[in-house]
């Protein structure tokens, strides 16, 4: 069972350990979660998979764009609203591979026309979108570019042939990337340089214009992109110091001419070689914002015009990087540039534009921008515009963005590989509707989307095609608002977003309601099953209710010490069953296949699948066992009942689907259940019994009498774990040879128990369990040490805090990464297991092993991290991880534990303060987000 509440989930800190040492992410597939109507199961994917709906081979792909077309588009077209818009079915799909372009049209069928169009088709294509309101499609390719009116070319444009200096070079003419944004064209050419397509409505045709700002620059553009500021009120213009004159020329301008909103705004924005991010408007080209160290990755993004007050802090890091040594020196921020950037505002009445980039090692770094109006926030050289001063609107657009900030984004996500291994590079595409939602997509080794939800920015691994080399969207009659994307192995897939799950979340997640109250959840893979314990309030008459305790004298004295009035009073219980639910592949709601009901005060504790070997057909069997426990007050001695059922074939129907084979009271209550070598072990009350199957009865062969009440087993080989509710874990041992279980270690604190698992670590095995404090413990077994008694005390291996009430974890096998890792780790390490765990507060994490090697870095660097990165509130990360003993005596354990939550922060820093990090604790930048990366892969599961 994994107790959530999906609308609170908290993305719980990772923690490593070493040697045993521990590693915390948030993954999790099916949960239980909510409370009287609002219970219900849900569906939680970390990575999205998309409901495919047609697949084709298309080896050699190198990109895919769809453009619409529409033969006849006036102006009373242009001035659609945008909803009309989305519905506009796309009209060509534009395929570049590697030495040709295919052109298909997205009618009914897709259906290949490049024979029958204009399209440039000889080579590759380096960019398609449409201009001029949709009535024109663009196309760039290496040497020149195309205007289509459909499928007829209304104007060819090649590159170079303007250029009267004879001595420029090839490349200067040779496209590199280009930007689309109506009416203009950003292309990037191979040596660096930028050139302009402008476009003039009345003709539906393009010029090229080359801007003069980098005629005299030795530094190289790296990448490029136009940004729109679309909307009633530009949002951009707002962030200029003399704004208040820019928003009344907008009215007038409104007034004459209602197109000048469909237009908007367009800037030009130029990360150059040396690491500086330049905006610029077009057409005039006049720079409205510049930050230097744009490649650093810097908390804010401030224009280099406006005084930044005085950093001590800054200033003490710059004097400390001149003394660094050639190891920190050899990762320097000139191999790092930014290989692809874009700027986009989505819709929305709130909507701030988001700045992304890529650089060339797979870093993202994200910015939200936002308005900053200070007394600082203009130069001591700028010119006070009077108000009653004639202002031309194009020197307004020029003024620059002092009161514009940037604002530094986490996305806990990272396609980080090294530059030599990067088999595909990563590129970013936006999209304004796939299934109602709105952000980027960024294709390449490690997919992803960037979804914009309320203001928050939502990420979504696709890690289940591997890389992908190429993806845009498709709206068509057979794909509504969908999109296609193709693998590095060479498939062209149409597909659509799940329309079931939610997104706008950590993970997406999907609800299937229930409208009770559910206690524990377990899946039965021979059936695909899932069996989940419901309870519901039901108001009963008293007289009911004592009714049902007849056969206790305490009902029947009750009853007879009772007026009448009182019994006709109703009084709520909790009516508990078993339901038995089938998952539905097409996305549905899941259909109930049976139903188990409870007896009256019977509630239900435990439900597992076991696997029992039947001593008379001498053959395994699969069954579902349920433990329950009769609540009828503290005067009745506590009672609690066996039930194992067999899962028939899972037809239509469902009344024969579970069949009872034996049921049994006994005394104390049923809390736990698990198969131990085909045989069954009960807890029931303070003792746990080993039975033995014989198809039609239970016989007991062994027993142990624990303290108090088992909350918790957990079973590997012939070993057992199990948790007492006050005395803490025990570890026993089954012997076949004599029937015993035996008792080998336990841990001799007072311990509270929530859930406890066993950890796997190739050969080492350890102990994990929480506890009422929320600490979360690792015990081991090492009966040679002098610490242990001889074998009888479990030592501490690694506490911590988790800051909430843990009360399940899964096992679950880690998954392996690069083979540098797998070499490092050696053959014993292959047999690697994470717990996911979750908690009573809505929150889930992992905790996996780590090396010896990698935690002592890691374990450095946090230390370090602990003094050099600022803290919510101030507050100490490592004293909030420590053991909280609320009073009791407790011996402090080893000090085996990272915080993953904290070492997160480490990449958040600007690029010069990892450097600076890394050289100080004796490695490198990229071991230790090499480090991060193979463990964050590892451990993804979903």
């Amino acid at each position: 069972m994994l107790i959530l509440k999906v609308h609170e989930i908290k993305m719980m800190n990772l923690t490593f350990l070493r040697k045993i040492d521990w590693f915390f992410m948030f993954i999790l597939k099916v949960c239980a979660s909510g409370h009287g109507k609002n219970g219900a199961i849900c569906v939680m994917q970390h990575s999205v998979r998309p409901d495919l709906i047609t697949e084709v081979e298309l080896p050699g792909c190198k990109g895919i764009w769809t453009v619409y077309h529409k033969s006849s588009r006036g102006h009373a077209v242009d001035a659609l609203k945008p909803s009309k818009e989305d519905d506009e079915f796309h009209a060509y799909l534009i395929i570049s591979l590697e030495s040709r372009t295919m052109v298909l049209e997205t009618a009914d069928d897709l259906g290949e026309v490049t024979e029958r169009v204009d399209y440039y088709v000889q080579g590759t294509t380096i960019a398609a979108g449409n201009l001029f309101g949709r009535r024109r499609v663009v196309q760039i390719f290496a040497r020149g570019a195309r205007i289509l009116d459909g499928s007829y070319m209304t104007q060819e444009l090649p590159f170079g042939v303007h250029n009267s200096d004879h001595n420029s070079s090839p490349d200067s003419c040779t496209v590199s990337s280009a930007s689309i944004a109506d009416p203009y064209v950003l292309l990037k050419m191979v040596d660096g340089s930028i050139q302009l397509l402008i476009g003039d409505l009345s003709t539906c045709t393009v010029s090229i214009y080359v801007p003069s700002i980098l005629a005299n620059s030795t530094d190289s553009v790296s990448a490029c992109t136009l940004y729109i500021d679309k909307g009633p009120d530009s949002w951009l213009r707002r962030a200029s110091t003399d704004a208040w004159l820019s928003s009344g020329i907008a009215e007038t301008i409104d007034g004459n001419d209602g197109s000048y909103h469909e237009q908007g705004d367009i800037y030009c924005l130029l990360c150059y070689e040396s690491g500086t991010l330049d905006i610029y408007d077009v057409p005039n080209f006049k720079c409205v914002f510049s930050c230097d160290k744009f490649v650093s990755g810097k908390s804010h993004l401030v224009d280099r015009s406006v005084r930044e007050p005085f950093k001590p802090y800054q200033k003490i890091k710059s004097k400390t990087n001149k003394e660094s040594t050639d190891l920190g020196r050899k990762e320097t921020t000139e191999k790092m540039k930014v290989v692809e950037l874009v700027m986009q505002r989505w819709s929305g009445p709130y909507c701030r534009p988001f700045l992304f980039a890529v650089l060339n090692d797979g870093t993202m770094l994200c910015y939200q921008a936002y308005l900053y109006e200070g007394l600082d926030s203009y130069s001591k050289n700028e010119e006070v515009v009077s108000p009653n001063n004639s202002v031309d609107p194009s020197s307004i657009s020029a003024s620059r963005f002092r009161n514009l900030r940037f604002i530094r984004v986490p996305t806990d996500f990272t396609a980080r590989e090294e530059p030599s291994n990067m088999v595909i590079q990563p590129k970013i595409t936006v999209f304004k509707n796939i299934a109602g939602y709105q952000g980027l997509f960024l294709s390449g080794s490690r997919p992803a989307w960037f979804m914009v939800c309320r203001e928050r920015l939502r990420v979504h691994p696709q890690l289940c095609d591997g890389s992908i080399a190429a993806f845009t969207v498709l709206h068509n009659v057979n794909c509504n608002h969908g999109f296609i994307y193709v693998t590095f192995q060479g498939f062209l897939k149409i597909c659509q977003l799940p329309s079931a799950f939610n997104y706008d979340n950590y993970w997406a997640v999907r609800k299937i309601p229930l409208r009770g109250t559910p206690h524990q959840l377990t899946y039965c893979a021979e059936k695909n099953l899932y069996s989940i314990i419901l309870s519901f309030p039901v108001a009963r008459p008293i007289n009911q209710v004592l009714s049902s305790m007849l056969d206790q004298d305490i009902g029947q004295m009750e009853r007879e010490n009772t007026s009448s009035d009182v019994l006709q009073k109703t009084y709520t219980l909790d009516d508990f069953e078993v339901r038995l639910l089938e998952p539905e592949k097409s996305g549905g709601n899941w259909d109930t296949r049976a139903t188990i009901p409870m007896q009256p005060c019977e509630n239900a504790l435990t439900v597992r699948m076991v696997t029992l070997f039947n001593s008379a057909t001498k053959e395994n069997e699969a069954i579902m066992a349920i433990g329950t426990a009769y609540v009828q007050g503290e005067d009745v001695a506590s009672r609690g009942r066996i039930l194992l059922l067999s899962i028939g074939k899972n037809g239509e129907n469902s009344q024969n689907l579970v069949t009872e084979v034996y049921s049994k009271e006994l005394k104390g209550a049923i809390s736990a259940v698990a198969s131990l070598q085909g045989h069954l072990l009960i807890a029931s009350g303070p003792k746990i019994t080993l039975h033995k199957w014989t198809g039609s009865e239970l016989t007991g062969v062994a027993f142990y009498d624990t303290p108090l009440y088992v909350v918790s087993l957990n079973i590997v080989k012939n070993f057992i774990l199990l948790g007492d509710i006050h005395k803490s874990i025990y570890f026993l041992n089954w012997k076949e040879q004599g029937a015993q279980l035996s008792l080998l270690a336990k841990d001799f604190g007072s311990l509270d128990c929530y859930a406890t698992e066993f950890l796997i670590d190739g050969s080492t095995l350890s102990l994990v369990v929480s506890d009422d404090q929320k600490n979360i413990q690792i015990f081991y077994y090492a009966p040679k040490m002098v610490e242990s008694w001889k074998g009888q005390k479990l030592l501490s291996r690694a506490e911590f805090h988790a800051g909430a009430h843990v009360t399940k974890f899964l096992r679950l096998q880690m998954l392996p990464t690069s083979d540098r890792m797998s070499a490092t780790l050696g053959s014993d390490k292959t047999n690697r297991f994470a717990l996911l765990f979750s908690t009573l507060d809505g929150s889930i994490g992992c905790v996996a092993p780590l090396d010896e090697l990698t935690f002592r870095r890691l374990q450095t660097l946090q230390r370090k991290l602990v003094d050099s990165v600022p803290h919510v509130c101030g507050l100490n990360p490592r004293s909030f991880r420590q053991f909280r003993s609320n009073g009791k005596a407790h011996h402090p354990g080893p000090d085996n534990i990272v915080d993953c939550e904290l070492l997160s922060q480490y990449e958040m820093l600007p690029l010069e303060n990892q450097l600076e990090i890394a050289n100080q604790i004796g490695t490198t930048r990229a071991q230790i987000l090499s480090n991060l990366t193979d463990y964050s892969l590892s451990t993804s599961f979903l």
